[in-house]
């Protein structure tokens, strides 16, 4: 053919661009890993400036505020008196004799101050018909007769307007067997004392 090289057999004369298509395959492997290298920077760089996708979020929106349970004291209008303050007369409204005393004398073991023993008036002589009647003026109806009303569970509470002076006074019913058991009683002169406390619920970030 009259050029410089013969062609014999299947095998070709090795040329040069094969070895630039290497180069070409190395470069663009070598840009991928730097634009990877690259943009995975970027990223951290926006993180720390913007504080992270869900933090920045958290910041924003409050979802992940937490909620916060307080107990603050419960309000009370009135000191709960001790017993020994407290001056109570013992009326018998049944056709039990000696009830008055009995209950008088146990009351007094308790700490509770006695006044008048005895049978009832006649506006409520037999008829009362629950455990007892709790009476006394109007101050004694958050302060004294839940005090006296701790020794005899479910007696009615009622007061007087017009009455005079601090005593109170524990008319006793048809349905009275005895007052609480001591243990019980005290207990409850506890709780009456010292109250739970309110739960309050306050939300913050």
């Amino acid at each position: 053919m009259g050029g410089k090289y013969r062609i014999k057999g299947n095998k070709y004369p090795r040329m040069r661009r094969p070895r630039r298509r290497g180069r070409l395959v190395v470069l663009t492997v070598a840009s991928v890993v730097v634009l990877g290298v690259g943009g995975w920077g970027t990223l951290q760089l926006i993180d720390v400036f913007t504080g992270g996708g869900r933090k920045a979020s958290a910041a924003g929106d409050g979802t992940d505020c937490g909620t916060t349970t307080k107990a603050s004291p419960s309000p009370s209008a009135k000191p709960v008196p001790q017993p020994r303050t407290i001056t109570v007369n013992v009326l018998n409204a049944t056709t039990r004799a000696g009830l008055a005393k009995k209950t008088a004398d146990e009351l007094k073991k308790r700490g509770f101050k006695i006044g008048d023993v005895g049978n009832a008036p006649q506006q409520y002589d037999k008829k009362v018909k629950g455990t007892g009647l709790l009476l006394g003026p109007a101050a004694a109806l958050d302060t004294a007769l839940p005090v006296l009303g701790t020794q005899l569970p479910g007696a009615e509470r009622r007061t007087e307007a017009a009455r005079k002076g601090a005593a109170v006074d524990l008319v006793i019913g048809d349905g009275f067997k005895e007052l609480a058991k001591k243990p019980d009683a005290d207990r409850a002169l506890t709780e009456l004392a010292t109250p739970e406390p309110a739960p309050t619920t306050k939300k913050g970030c």
